[in-house]
């Protein structure tokens, strides 16, 4: 058989081809070295990025987390007293109750304060004689005649009138103690205190009704007393006007404002039971956001 030559490893080469060999044979370890140390060294950039990004993701979570918790904070910072509940309804209403019972005051005011005692201009003599007095003066006798049915109309007319402003006064108080609980907050931080305000307009607004009434009764009577028709026939006697036993202006004015208080404290009421359910509502709601955070 023919010898088959093998090449070994041992085999002999020429000197530039060996270094040629070698030269590839280095070359070759070098890459085989940079791969793999480029392979070794990927998984920890790989792993570092990782990192990174997760570190920049909790950051960013937690800075948002946190300006959400500032402006939650923020919302939820409560005022000691807030201005602008006077222009919501319910302030307004108040508002509105406090000045229908100022004027009620007012019109039982007027009559209260005026005496309406005549005036002896005749008895002055000289000009004011002939100016305001003459025939249509009262004599002495006459004067003093009038002047003690003034006194006693005075004094017959002074219940309803008192009773009037003694109601409007406590009313008007009531009315601002009330905005001022609305300013305060209060219903805000204890709502069930809105039932009660709302049952008590209820009644006052039902109240009115029978205080009206007792109001124009008891002037009516004061008007059909002898007194005061012997008081207005003295007067015509002389051609002075103002002094019928007839209902006046402010009479009259303190009856509409009474009437006008039935609608404003019923309104009142109902605003009440709104903002009892609206505040619960949203008492609720903020419960909820607060157990979500």
């Amino acid at each position: 058989m023919p010898e088959r030559h093998h090449k070994t490893r041992n085999q002999t080469y020429p000197e530039p081809e060996r270094r040629d060999r070698d030269r590839d044979r280095d070359r070759d370890r070098d890459r085989d070295r940079d791969y793999r140390r480029g392979r070794g060294n990927e998984p920890y950039r790989e792993d570092r990025s990782t990192v990174y990004q997760y570190e920049d993701r909790t950051r960013s979570y937690r800075e948002a987390d946190q300006e959400l918790s500032e402006c939650h904070e923020s919302t939820n910072e409560e005022a000691l007293y807030n201005l602008k509940y006077i222009p919501t309804s319910r302030g307004l209403c108040q508002v509105g109750q406090f000045f229908v019972n100022m004027l009620i005051v007012i019109c039982a005011g007027v009559p209260y304060s005026n005496k309406s005692r005549y005036q002896d201009l005749a008895s002055l003599g000289g000009l004011y004689y002939y100016y305001y007095g003459g025939a249509q003066a009262f004599s002495t006798q006459e004067a003093a005649k009038v002047n003690e049915l003034d006194d006693l109309f005075y004094k017959l007319k002074l219940p309803p009138y008192i009773f009037s402003m003694a109601c409007g006064g406590a009313l008007m108080v009531y009315a601002l103690i009330m905005l001022a609980l609305g300013v305060f907050r209060v219903p805000y931080h204890y709502p069930i205190v809105l039932l009660p305000e709302a049952v008590l307009d209820a009644l006052i607004s039902l109240g009115y009704i029978p205080a009206v009434a007792f109001y124009f009764i008891k002037i009516q009577e004061t008007y059909n007393n002898p007194t005061c028709k012997q008081r207005e026939e003295m007067y015509t006697s002389k051609g002075l006007k103002g002094f019928e036993c007839n209902l006046s202006g402010t009479d009259i004015a303190g009856g509409f404002f009474g009437i006008l208080g039935v609608f404003v404290f019923m309104l009142g009421a109902l605003l009440a039971v709104k903002a009892f359910r609206d505040v619960r509502r949203m008492k609720q709601q903020r419960e909820a956001e607060d157990n979500h955070l």
